[in-house]
């Protein structure tokens, strides 16, 4: 299939750079980055590339067996590994660098899981696009060696999405993803408990088709955030979503009428370290 000029230097860039790996672990979450990244080294390494995922409470089982399914669909081997960031006291206590302790748990284990099966080099799909967000788990990659060759090629998000569509890649519109953690406010604790209660809510709402979906959590309080677009649909079936999440542990069912956007939880941070003008 063919490509825009600018794709086509990118791609046969991120090519090259794979081929200078020789093999590689994919930090792989069935999203669409990682997806990506795990098909153009397929195409390019053959069995020198491998997809890992790091499997914990954090990870939605749905999310899970639809990475399973697209690794499947790559035709790419795909490996699971046990990740304990839930046991780590620095990372359930939810503050603004949690993915910090997260990915160095995760990048840790890829790194040694890499080392034991004779692979190179850990890539993730980090993209342009993610230098601009405040990203703690960025450091923890540098400090593990964990390259970024969608980064080194100039891939933006966009860039992806369209590469991904010019090689058949069915996630190719996938919407943004995060772990279960990213849907609880700093400073709230991590529990098994509210990871489930988000887990469950979201899984009750996605048959509905909504386009973009989290479920934050605020104590006793679920806000539901979707693409602006997609707000008729959640009212029209409000009675039995309600009557669903009080089931489910919450008092109060909220609909953020700013919709859906990526990293809401970070903007309580940077109302606090910019002070508003009087």
């Amino acid at each position: 299939m063919t490509h825009a000029p600018h794709l086509s230097a990118k791609l046969d860039q991120l090519r090259a750079l794979l081929r200078d790996l020789e093999s590689v672990v994919v930090a792989y979450s069935g999203g669409v980055d990682s997806a990506f990244l795990l098909k153009v080294a397929y195409d390019t390494l053959g069995e020198r590339a491998l997809a890992v995922t790091a499997v914990s409470p954090s990870l939605a089982q749905a999310e899970l067996a639809e990475a399973q399914a697209i690794a499947a669909e790559i035709g790419a081997p795909h490996a699971l590994i046990d990740s304990h960031e839930v046991d780590d006291p620095r990372y359930l206590a939810n503050q603004a660098n949690r993915c910090y302790f997260c990915k160095d748990e995760v990048y840790s284990l890829l790194a040694a899981y890499a080392r034991a099966h004779g692979y190179r080099t850990v890539v993730d799909g980090a993209n342009l696009d993610d230098l601009k967000d405040m990203r703690p788990g960025r450091q923890a990659a540098r400090e593990q060696g964990i390259r970024s060759p969608l980064v080194e090629a100039g891939f933006s998000k966009a860039d992806i999405r369209a590469a991904a569509h010019g090689l058949g890649l069915s996630v190719w519109d996938k919407p943004a993803m995060a772990c279960l953690s990213s849907r609880i406010p700093y400073g709230t604790p991590i529990t098994l408990q509210n990871l489930s209660q988000v887990e469950r809510a979201e899984l009750y709402l996605r048959p509905l088709g909504l386009s973009q979906l989290r479920v934050r959590h605020h104590g006793d309080t679920a806000r539901i955030e979707v693409a602006p677009d997609d707000i008729p649909t959640l009212l029209a079936h409000r009675a039995e979503i309600v009557a669903r999440f009080q089931g489910l542990g919450y008092t109060y069912v909220t609909l953020d009428l700013d919709g859906y956007r990526t990293g809401s939880l970070n903007e309580a941070l940077k109302a606090h370290a910019t002070p508003s003008p009087a």
